[in-house]
């Protein structure tokens, strides 16, 4: 288990790096969001039921396209999935949206917190920062940092909100370009 925890943590810091720093490849595509959606859905009900959580996914009804690099955009979604079924409070839902703004594929991921967050939402992002120090599950911190990174990469950005109640965090809005 250690061996393997540590090869996803130098996995997780030569991409965070090379996204960073720009040497990323990066090959964008058009893709259906809503088939992406689908996608994570398939992939991720089982998994988060199986942690006590149910899943709520929403769409458009009329076909949403993006230019995104498909396997980065996976990365984004595999990761804050990944962080939903790990930290969620169980017996709660995770949301996840997609809605067109304009120019713009919004996708939101929604769960609430099993711990209150000891860190403010704008600091998730940074590198080995975990929301609650205490955590002692296979994470590294580095989730959120390598979401933002390739975000920032793709034309698409991310954000986190702290609602009022103090345990809920939003992970606010991945936008990707629309074609």
């Amino acid at each position: 288990n250690q061996s393997e925890r540590m090869k996803r943590l130098i996995e997780d810091l030569v991409e965070v790096s090379k996204a960073s720093s720009g040497n990323i490849e990066i090959n964008l595509d058009r893709c259906n969001a809503g088939v992406m959606i689908s996608q994570m859905a398939g992939e991720y009900e089982q998994r988060l039921a199986d942690a006590g959580l149910e899943l709520v996914c929403t769409a458009p009804e009329e076909e949403v396209f993006v230019m995104a690099d498909g396997r980065r955009i996976w990365r984004v979604f595999d990761n804050l999935m990944n962080n939903a079924r790990k930290y969620a409070l169980s017996g709660t839902r995770v949301y996840v949206s997609l809605e067109a703004e304009g120019e713009r594929a919004v996708f939101r991921f929604k769960n609430i917190s099993r711990e209150a967050l000891s860190v403010n939402a704008d600091e998730l992002s940074e590198r080995f920062v975990r929301g609650d120090e205490s955590r002692n599950t296979e994470g590294n911190g580095l989730g959120l940092s390598l979401v933002k990174k390739i975000l920032d990469v793709t034309d698409g950005e991310i954000s986190a909100e702290n609602l009022p109640e103090g345990e809920y965090l939003m992970y606010g809005a991945i936008r990707t370009k629309a074609d």
